[in-house]
C-alpha cells in the first residue's frame, strides 16, 4: 500500500484508492450530526446582509489549501509521519460541537467544526506537515456570526463612530447639521444611522479579504500584518464618508437619496473602494522595497493546476490513524446519539398581556414598541407599560423582555449599550445594594444609572434575572447561560428595567426613592411572568 507521502508528491499516481477513501467518508460523515446544528445556524446567518459572504469563506478556505499544496516540496516517502496529534484535535473538536449541542448554542457547535477540521488535516497528512497547512482552517472562523453580546455591543459603537465621521464630513461641506446619538439632524430631514449602516456589513468581507491578501501578498512579515489590521480603520473611515455623502444628497435633492436602490447601490461602491485601496496600498508597500514588483506580481493569484489538487482526495492512503480517525468520530458521535436525553426543567409562566394595569395606587398605560424595535429586541414577550399615582412627583416605566433562550440568534441587550444610540449620555452607572425584604428578590445588586439628553435626566434601575439570580454583569450572563443550559436545560432570561424622569431641583436620593417604593410593590408580582 502506498504510504501518504508518496500520494502527495508534486506528481501524484494516478487511481483511486478506495480503502483510504472509505474510511475519509466515514470520519467525515460520522462527525456530520454533532455538527449539524452548527451548519444550519451558519445557512441562516448566511441569509442576512452581514454575513452574505459565508459561503464564499469555505470555497477561499479551499482554494489556499489547495495552493499551498501545489506549492509545496514532495514529502520523502520513507520518512516517518506523527499522527496522535490529529486525533487528539479531532476529540476535542467533536467534544465541543457536543458541548454546543447541549447547551443550543450553535456557534459553539461551528468552532467545534473548525476544530475538527483542523485535527483532520493533522491527521491525514501528519503533524510535520499538517500543521503547515493550518492557515486555511484558520480562515474558516471568517464565516461565522459574531456572538451576539458582541455584535451588539460592535454596533452599537461602530454606529456612534460612523455616526461622529460623517457628520463631520456634512460640516466639510458647509452643511449645518447637529447629531443626537446616532440621528442625524439636518433640519428639514433627519438620518437615523441604523445597523445596516454601521459598517459590520462591509467590515466582515473586508477583513476576510484582506486576510487572504495578507497570504497571498509577496513580502514581508510586517507588510502582510499592516494590510490585515489596515481593513478594519479602513472599512468604519469609507462607511463614515458614505454616510456622509448621502446626508450631503439629502440636503440638497431630498431624502429618497437614503433609500431603495441608491443606498445599496453606494454601499457597493463604498466596498469596492475598500478593496480598491487594500490593493493600493500594497502597491506602496511594494515602492518601499528594493525590487518593487506589479500589482500583478505583488498579490499571489495563480488557479493553475488545483483540479489536480483536489483529485487527491480519491488516493488518499489507508493509515492506521485515519481509521483510528474515522473510529473515534463514529464513537464519540454514536455515544452522543444514543445517550439518553438531559432532563430539562419545565418553564412555566403567564403572558406579559395579563399584567395587571395597577399596581397598589399606580395606574399603568400600557405600549407597544415599534417593528423594528421589535425585530432588533427578539424577546419572545415584552412589557413596556408607565405607571402613574396621584401623589407620586414622576411617572415610572417598568419595562421587561424576555427570552425563551438566550442561545439562538437573541439575547439581552443591556441598556448599557443601547441608550446612548437614542442621544442620551451616561452621567453615572453604579452597581448598588437592594433589599427587598418579604419577597423572592431579598437582597440582590442592581445597576443604577443616571442619562441625560439636553437638560432633562431620569433616573435607570435594571438587572439582568437570569433563573432565579440577579445579574448585573451582561458577561457573567452569558456564562450563567451556558452553565444553566448544561445543568438545568435551561436558557430562559429577561432584562428588567425601571426608568423615573427627575424633576427639576429633584435629587438623585428623591427619584431612588421613588423607584424603591414602585419595585417594592411590583417585584412580588414579577415571578408569575419571568420563572425562577
Amino acid at each position: 500500500m502506498s504510504s501518504f507521502a508518496t500520494s502527495f508528491r508534486l506528481l501524484p499516481a494516478q487511481g483511486i484508492n478506495p480503502a483510504g477513501l472509505a474510511a475519509f467518508a466515514v470520519l467525515v460523515i460520522a462527525a456530520l450530526p454533532v455538527f449539524w446544528l452548527g451548519f444550519q445556524s451558519l445557512a441562516s446567518a448566511w441569509s442576512t446582509p452581514e454575513y452574505s459572504h459565508g459561503p464564499l469563506i469555505p470555497l477561499i478556505s479551499l482554494y489556499l489549501f489547495l495552493r499551498e499544496l501545489r506549492q509545496a516540496p514532495p514529502c520523502d516517502p520513507a520518512a516517518p509521519t506523527t499522527r496522535w496529534p490529529g486525533l487528539v484535535v479531532i476529540g476535542l473538536g467533536l467534544v465541543i460541537g457536543i458541548l454546543g449541542n447541549l447547551v443550543r448554542i450553535p456557534d459553539v457547535v461551528t468552532y467545534g467544526f473548525i476544530v475538527w477540521v483542523g485535527g483532520v488535516v493533522l491527521t491525514v497528512m501528519g503533524w510535520q506537515r499538517g500543521r503547515l497547512h493550518q492557515l486555511p482552517v484558520l480562515h474558516l472562523v471568517f464565516m461565522l456570526p459574531l456572538p451576539q453580546f458582541l455584535y451588539w455591543h460592535m454596533t452599537i459603537a461602530l454606529q456612534l463612530v460612523s455616526s461622529e465621521l460623517g457628520v463631520w464630513f456634512i460640516r466639510l461641506a458647509q452643511i449645518p447639521v447637529f447629531l443626537e446619538g446616532n440621528v442625524i439632524d439636518l433640519g428639514v430631514y433627519k438620518l437615523q444611522v441604523a445597523e445596516a449602516c454601521s459598517g459590520l456589513r462591509y467590515l466582515f468581507p473586508i477583513l476576510s479579504f484582506s486576510y487572504l491578501t495578507a497570504i497571498l501578498y509577496r513580502g514581508p512579515f510586517w507588510h502582510k500584518a499592516l494590510l490585515f489590521l489596515t481593513a478594519a480603520p479602513l472599512t468604519v473611515f469609507m462607511n463614515a464618508f458614505r454616510i456622509g455623502v448621502i446626508g450631503i444628497l439629502v440636503n440638497h435633492f431630498g431624502i429618497e437619496q437614503a433609500e431603495g436602490f441608491l443606498h445599496t447601490f453606494e454601499g457597493w461602491v463604498i466596498f469596492g473602494a475598500c478593496v480598491a485601496l487594500l490593493f493600493g496600498l500594497a502597491v506602496i508597500l511594494q515602492h518601499t522595497t528594493r525590487n518593487p514588483k506589479t500589482l500583478a506580481d505583488t498579490i499571489d493569484l495563480d488557479f493553475d493546476g488545483l483540479g489536480g489538487q483536489a483529485a487527491r482526495v480519491l488516493r488518499i492512503p489507508l493509515s492506521a490513524g485515519l481509521v483510528a480517525a474515522a473510529l473515534l468520530s463514529a464513537a464519540i458521535a454514536s455515544g452522543w446519539m444514543l445517550a439518553p436525553t438531559p432532563e430539562r426543567e419545565r418553564i412555566v409562566r403567564e403572558n406579559f398581556t395579563h399584567f395587571p394595569r395597577e399596581i397598589g395606587q399606580w395606574q399603568g398605560l400600557f405600549s407597544s414598541l415599534d417593528q423594528a424595535t421589535r425585530d432588533v429586541l427578539k424577546a419572545s414577550d415584552y412589557i413596556n407599560v408607565t405607571y402613574s399615582a396621584p401623589d407620586a412627583a414622576q411617572p415610572v416605566n417598568f419595562f421587561a423582555a424576555f427570552y425563551l433562550t438566550q442561545t439562538e440568534g437573541a439575547g439581552i441587550h443591556s441598556p448599557e449599550v443601547c441608550l446612548p444610540v437614542g442621544g442620551w449620555e451616561m452621567f453615572s452607572l453604579d452597581t448598588v445594594p437592594m433589599s427587598m425584604p418579604g419577597t423572592a428578590y431579598g437582597d440582590f445588586m442592581v445597576n443604577r444609572a443616571v442619562i441625560q439628553k439636553g437638560m432633562t435626566k431620569q433616573m435607570v434601575y435594571y438587572w439582568f434575572e437570569q433563573r432565579g439570580k440577579r445579574m448585573t454583569n451582561d458577561y457573567a450572563v452569558k456564562a450563567s447561560v451556558v452553565w444553566d443550559g448544561l445543568t438545568r436545560g435551561r436558557a430562559d432570561g429577561a432584562l428588567v428595567r425601571f426608568i423615573t424622569p427627575m424633576g427639576r431641583g429633584e435629587s438623585e436620593a428623591e427619584a431612588g426613592a421613588r423607584l424603591q417604593g414602585f419595585m417594592a410593590e411590583l417585584l412580588p408580582t414579577l415571578p408569575r411572568y419571568i420563572p425562577e
